[in-house]
């Protein structure tokens, strides 16, 4: 089931790719592996996966230690300031920086260890109380604090959009949130650029696709259904 669910969804990324006029090499599929067993990522991998996103740094650094180290891990849900350390020179990206607290939280271990971080700005394009991320109108004062920082490399923006039945009614969330980074990039300040759009989850990433995104989060297109247990748990 798994090798038919990746084919699917490789089919619908390049059916999306060729809607706008773009090459399959844009985009990159992030296989959200959060709550899944090592040995159903095992299993990815052994279909050619080789970017993971979790959610909880617990299972993220659990995963990093018992799978091959080739994987890039994507960090996409909340992250608390002190559980920065664990993960820190572990994620090939950090999608989730949503304050300027956790930033310099991140610029602190990085500068501990000698490192560079790179990292996505999360953006609440939809106002969702619900949601972490900054307001639109919040981005430029975040842009202009977080050049400060010298250990940290903003490679772009992040969002999660609201869960809708219909996927064109999430075009617009996409679109605003590609408006933002092209705005961000004329500026072109220190240590910021916009070269990843991260947005597009199972429902509605072929949308994303078609306005711009470089990377998607799927996880029940993939997987199935989650698995919840207490192991999971923190």
């Amino acid at each position: 089931m798994l090798k038919e669910n990746l084919e699917h969804v490789e089919e619908e990324i390049l059916k999306a790719c060729k809607r706008s006029g773009r090459s399959r090499d844009e985009v990159t599929l992030i296989s959200v592996s959060k709550t899944k067993p090592v040995e159903i990522v095992e299993e990815a991998y052994s279909l050619g996966v080789r970017s993971f996103g979790e959610n909880k740094v617990q299972e993220l650094t659990e995963k990093y230690d018992a799978l091959p180290k080739d994987i890039h891990w994507h960090m996409i849900g909340h992250l608390q300031r002190n559980k920065i350390k664990y993960i820190i020179g572990k994620t090939a990206l950090i999608h989730s920086v949503d304050s300027i607290r956790l930033a310099e939280a991140i610029e602190r271990e990085a500068a501990k260890r000698d490192i560079t971080v790179d990292i996505l700005i999360e953006v609440n394009v939809a106002g969702e109380e619900s949601k972490f991320g900054l307001k639109p109108e919040e981005l430029n004062g975040f842009v202009e604090d977080v050049q400060k920082f010298p250990h940290i490399r903003v490679k772009g923006l992040m969002t999660i959009a609201p869960y809708v039945e219909n996927p064109e009614d999430n075009r617009s969330v996409f679109a605003h949130l590609r408006k933002l980074s092209v705005d961000i990039e004329a500026k072109n300040a220190h240590n910021i650029n916009m070269s990843v759009l991260s947005m597009g989850m199972t429902n509605d990433y072929q949308v994303a696709i078609e306005e711009g995104a470089t990377m998607v989060r799927v996880g029940t297109g993939i997987f199935g259904a989650r698995q919840y247990s207490q192991t999971n748990a923190g």
